[in-house]
């Protein structure tokens, strides 16, 4: 292995391993997690090719705005457009 892999080869990477990225979703050598990890890094790369590094940091807030706010709504067991039932509550109706 070569020098700029001494680390990796310290923590355990192999070369095999190493030769295996590239087809990582076949892989028996990576973990599901590894194999999750790499997927991400591609969608990265894609979304590379469309935005600039503002407009995909702009996308993921824009995502985990909305994926909260509908934690959010289900949380409080709230309908889109329905009055809060908590506040409801709170006013006496």
């Amino acid at each position: 292995m070569g020098a700029r892999f001494a680390l990796a080869g310290q923590q355990g990477v192999t070369e095999d391993l190493i030769a295996d990225i590239p087809h990582y979703r076949e892989s028996k050598l990576l973990t599901d997690r590894e194999k999750a990890a790499i997927h991400y890094a591609e969608i990265l790369d894609e979304l590379r090719r469309y935005f600039t590094e503002s407009e995909i940091l702009d996308l993921g807030w824009r995502i985990v705005t909305f994926v909260g706010y509908g934690r959010f709504i289900h949380v409080l067991d709230l309908e889109v457009g329905k009055t809060c039932s908590l506040q409801k509550r709170a006013v006496g109706l």
